[in-house]
């Protein structure tokens, strides 16, 4: 018997359960929900310098996740000027430039066939808005995926949650990157199709059975 062995060992107190936090529906996906996914595989742009690209969607209960690629190819570009656009191209989302607040960066757009638009260059982060604060729909926010590249070019990838789910109809989605040359570009897709696709979300768990830990 040594010393230490004479004191009881005193019994931990119980730990609450920290209360799992649910983001509102026009910030990100359900996350208990298995999406269903439809192909798209459309170029938002694509010219001589540049491709934009939608590869397809998650399709969830609330809202979509557009998956999004861009490539930008070196031409007559000199070694400085190269150098100079990489922050441009690895900053994506910051979409203002200087006092003149002149929208320069990635940006895209949708607009619903009733005319309802949204912006990602006009979109305030969640975290800055203020407390109980509810944007009007649609809103649409852009995530960055990563990217790479050297001296020949660079690429890109990200996501788009579009929420909610557009209706039947034309869905316009637009999209404009001042900085690297590409205007006001857009295409149209099928609205009733990603709606329709909501139909084969799977719940994780049925709602009784979910837990908030």
């Amino acid at each position: 018997m040594t010393f230490f062995q004479d004191f009881p060992v005193p019994p931990l107190p119980p730990r609450p359960r920290t209360t799992r936090y649910v983001p509102p529906p026009w910030v990100a996906a359900p996350a208990y929900e298995l999406p269903a996914v439809v192909h798209l595989g459309r170029f938002v742009s694509r010219t001589p310098g540049m491709v934009v690209a939608v590869k397809g969607a998650e399709v969830f209960s609330t809202g979509c996740l557009f998956s999004l690629s861009w490539l930008f190819r070196r031409t007559d570009q000199s070694d400085r000027d190269w150098d100079d656009l990489q922050p441009l191209f690895f900053q994506p989302g910051r979409g203002f430039r200087g006092r003149s607040e002149r929208q320069t960066g990635l940006m895209f757009g949708v607009e619903f066939p009733d005319g309802s638009k949204a912006s990602t260059g006009s979109q305030i982060p969640y975290g800055l808005m203020e407390p109980g604060t509810n944007p009007e729909p649609p809103v649409l926010a852009l995530n960055g995926g990563g990217g790479g590249g050297g001296d020949a070019e660079f690429s890109g990838s990200g996501t788009l949650w579009l929420w909610p789910l557009p209706p039947a109809g034309d869905l316009r989605m637009v999209a404009q990157w001042t900085d690297f040359g590409l205007a006001e570009t857009s295409l149209m897709l099928d609205g009733g199709a990603l709606r329709q696709a909501a139909a084969s979300v799977q719940p994780y768990w049925p709602e009784e059975e979910r837990t908030d830990g």
